[in-house]
């Protein structure tokens, strides 16, 4: 006979359940990879995938007020900056001074400063960002990829065609809300999502291989790199 079925093996390291759970299949995000993780994890994709509804909410409260008070009202960022920090220094100093006749502790002011980790890791992170945006454009200024220079090109007209539309601002807020809305979107039809994707990869794939047999083999390249010595 046979024995009845034990508890389920637990999961490998990185996997996690919602993504072991899907079936098998094309995935934007590879097989064992969920949204959350795609996201880079903790707070910051708590906010993009609305688990914190709080905070997500205020993010784009927050946003829509600077594009409506920069870009409706037509307000000037240094003109806001300013008043702003003028009715804070003044609400703060009368406070203070009206503890002296009402006879009460004054406000209690933090102190704020920037750690030196905080400061480091910062500039360790932009430095390995930059370090990669550079060695890209080396690579492709060499003639070492084709299709990283294709795609550079296709997305740096993207963004020209994208800026002569809409301002510097306008673009971010769009950002700011596809950033609130794709993720989201995404976690939610993740299966019909990756099945059009799959179809779309597909097709994208043949036509590729067609332009690559007619045209693209036929372009001189740059030479190989020199593979390193062990």
């Amino acid at each position: 006979m046979a024995e009845p079925a034990g508890e389920a093996a637990p999961q490998a390291d990185g996997v996690s359940e919602e993504a072991a759970a899907r079936p098998r299949g094309f995935r934007l995000l590879g097989e064992d990879k969920s949204v959350h993780q795609a996201l880079g994890g903790g707070k910051a994709a708590d906010v993009l995938l609305w688990k914190d509804k709080k905070i997500s909410a205020a993010v784009i409260g927050g946003a829509t007020v600077l594009w409506v008070l920069f870009e409706v009202v037509d307000y000037h960022f240094l003109t806001l900056i300013s008043h702003v920090l003028i009715g804070v220094l003044a609400i703060l100093f009368l406070w203070s001074k009206a503890t002296i006749f009402i006879k009460k502790s004054p406000p209690n002011i933090p102190e704020v400063k920037i750690s030196e980790d905080l400061a480091v890791n910062v500039a360790l992170a932009l430095r390995t960002d930059i370090n990669q945006a550079l060695h890209l454009l080396r690579e492709i200024s060499l003639g070492h990829d084709l299709m990283k220079f294709l795609g550079v090109i296709v997305a740096l007209w993207i963004l020209s065609e994208i800026g002569s539309l809409c301002d510097f601002l306008t673009l971010f807020y769009v950002a700011v809300l596809m950033l609130h809305t794709v993720p989201i979107f995404y976690h939610k039809y993740q299966d019909k999502v990756d099945h059009f994707a799959g179809k779309a990869h597909v097709e994208l794939s043949r036509q590729y291989s067609v332009l690559d047999a007619k045209v693209l083999s036929k372009i001189p390249r740059g030479p190989a790199k020199d593979k390193k010595q062990n």
